[in-house]
């Protein structure tokens, strides 16, 4: 069960006013949609509307995902039942400008399939219907309504007795029931555990009046002249007893498609860690450990002078790399994403970033980063200084404001579009404004802070001296030429993540709930084991090969899984999405841009780090002359 961190609230009709709430109030969210990236708020539809309330809060994560949470006309006495309640209604005529542009606007909701998304008590509103083998699919959206093209063919939110062609039904009448939980030890009231919805289309002849009857409503493509919505809702009070408090997101999320390829993914991963840990363990325990005792065996002149495999390049193996400045920023970035992501799948293991808790996950990871510029800043100037460089104030602001700095302009030109385009997901210029406050005043300074440590500390002490003459590197076979070995090093941690991939992309692009995140804990320790092997691997055959250049390559090794994931991204958008539009496909890839970037930070840097403890354990223990 999803630990939710909303604390209960009670209702009850006619008792005690100042302990219990009677009114139920329905929020209404931004609407979104599976063939559409452009989030719209609930307003830039023109249904009814509640103008005299205050919006809930909203915190950044909410905020950067363009959720838009408003008060609703819609409000409900607790175990008082309404049939036909009258919300509002909206007349418009084609012949003014104004109505034709809502009622456009309203037709491409329709057209692209939008989804209403409301909540009742902070649980989303539910509309349950059955899907193949008898199964009930709970959706936490219900569609504004639905088009039926010239042929006849109907889109998913279409009832069967919809046969107008051309036309767009409206569904303008909610069945809502709400499930209720009589609480035992405060024999006060009830608690709410379920609000489910039944969308509906009524023409209503009376439209002052309105009685739900008369055929579905429905709006034709070419039409001219006035034409009348009235919004309506009938709700109903069930008690049930199954259902407790503490678990009533459950239904929800059970009826989510796909949990059950979860634990086969996770044994899949798992059998190809251990056959990899196996297999490196083996290599890498009984080919060292002949190695190095018989490395250290060699007593004569003659036998050193016949010295080979990786014990030839130790005067050379920790020379500095070129492009060092770059290597040691991107590794300082790393760090602090590596440490983030860390942390932050800690806490939502713990159950502190439910979808209870909305925004939580995204507020949690910014605050996080923000924070950690100090390691950043410091791993960055360390590393910076064994390498040998000396331009040290380059370093430091290139930590704190390259790779910051890319996510940070990919994010704003996304910005616009989404601005331009009038979508709720557009951040407005306080947040943007308080996120470069975040950046330039708190993670800046702990970025400069964490080099200053850095820069005082001694370099890193190698096991080994370096040469003044670097040592030729003999010619290559195909294998250990450096591209080849990067392209194969993607491979194995791809292959662990790529089933969670599918289920993050999912909870991203099409609206679904992401509440995994034990298995994300799980596959994230895989992929960081998986990242360390294979580079650790790769950099023995190629240290045997005489080739001691491995710190560029032990970052782009693990780093090139950000390129398969790339390809899968980009294969996820032609066979699973139906996004339509440029604006769309644009969002899509800039946002897929930032995620790969960070991405390739991440696997990097843990490729780096096993590499290095591995080259410096193994030249710690052989005797060098």
């Amino acid at each position: 069960a999803t630990v939710c961190l909303d604390s209960p609230k009670i209702y009850n009709r006619g008792l005690e006013k100042r302990l219990i709430s009677s009114t139920i109030e329905l929020f209404v969210n931004r609407l979104d949609s599976v063939e559409s990236v452009l989030p719209y708020e609930y307003t830039a539809f023109d249904f009814c509307s509640e103008k005299t309330m205050e919006r809930p809060s909203e915190n950044l994560g909410q905020v950067l995902f363009g959720e838009r949470i408003e008060p609703s006309p819609y409000k409900f006495e607790f175990k008082k039942p309404v049939v036909c309640g009258k919300v509002c209604m909206r007349t418009y005529s084609t012949n003014n400008p104004s109505d034709k542009a809502k009622l456009d606007f309203l037709k491409k909701g329709m057209l692209l399939n939008y989804q209403h998304h409301w909540i009742v008590d902070n649980m989303p509103v539910t509309w349950c219907y059955d899907v193949e083998d008898g199964q009930k699919f709970c959706n936490p959206g219900f569609p504004i309504g639905c088009f039926v093209t010239e042929a006849g063919r109907s889109k998913d939110a279409c009832i069967s007795n919809f046969n107008e062609k051309d036309a767009f039904y409206i569904f303008n009448h909610v069945d809502i029931t709400i499930y209720y939980h009589i609480v035992e030890h405060e024999q006060l009231g009830a608690r709410l555990v379920a609000a489910k919805i039944e969308p509906k289309s009524y023409e209503n002849p009376n439209d002052d009046k309105p009685d739900c009857s008369g055929g579905p409503k429905f709006l034709k493509n070419k039409h001219t002249g006035e034409f009348k919505i009235t919004y309506t809702y009938s709700v109903n009070f069930a008690e049930d007893k199954k259902i407790r408090w503490a678990s009533r997101w459950d239904y929800i999320l059970e009826s989510m498609p796909h949990t059950n390829i979860q634990w086969f993914s996770i044994m899949n991963s798992l059998v190809i860690v251990l056959f990899l840990s196996g297999m490196v363990a083996m290599i890498m325990l009984r080919t060292l450990h002949k190695d190095i005792a018989r490395y250290n065996q060699m007593d004569s002149v003659e036998d050193a002078q016949e010295e080979f495999g990786w014990k030839l390049v130790h005067g050379d193996v920790f020379r500095p790399p070129k492009k060092g400045m770059l290597l040691s920023v991107f590794l300082g970035s790393g760090t602090q994403i590596f440490i983030m992501t860390f942390v932050t799948l800690f806490f939502a293991c713990l159950g502190f970033l439910s979808p209870a808790n909305r925004g939580a996950l995204m507020t949690c990871a910014v605050v996080l980063w923000v924070l950690l510029g100090t390691p950043a800043g410091y791993v960055a100037a360390r590393l910076y200084k064994s390498f040998g460089g000396e331009k040290w104030k380059t370093n430091v602001l290139l930590t704190a404001f390259l790779c910051p700095g890319v996510v940070f302009a990919d994010f704003f030109v996304m910005n616009l579009i989404l601005w331009g385009e009038g979508s709720s997901a557009a951040m407005p210029f306080g947040t943007l404004v308080a996120i470069l406050a975040l950046w330039f005043c708190i993670s800046v300074p702990l970025t400069f802070i964490g080099a200053y440590f850095g820069f005082k500390k001694t370099g890193i002490e190698y096991p080994v001296r370096t040469n003044q003459i670097p040592r030729q590197i003999p010619e290559q076979s195909f294998y250990t030429k450096p591209f080849p070995g990067i392209i194969m090093g993607g491979i194995l941690p791809f292959g662990c993540i790529f089933i969670q991939l599918f289920f993050i992309l999912n909870s991203i692009w099409s609206h679904q709930m992401y509440y995994m995140f034990g298995f994300l804990f799980l596959v994230f320790i895989i992929l960081v084991i998986t990242c360390s092997e294979a580079t650790i691997l790769l950099c023995y055959f190629h240290l045997c090969a005489e080739d001691y250049h491995w710190q560029w390559r032990s970052f782009l090794t693990s780093g090139f899984t950000a390129v398969y994931f790339l390809v899968y991204a980009i294969h996820y958008f032609f066979s699973k999405l139906q996004i339509t539009g440029l604006a769309s496909i644009i969002l899509y890839y800039g946002y897929t841009m930032i995620m790969v970037l960070i991405f390739f930070l991440f696997t990097g840097t843990i490729g780096f780090f096993a590499c290095f403890w591995f080259v410096t354990k193994i030249y710690s223990v052989v005797k060098v002359d």
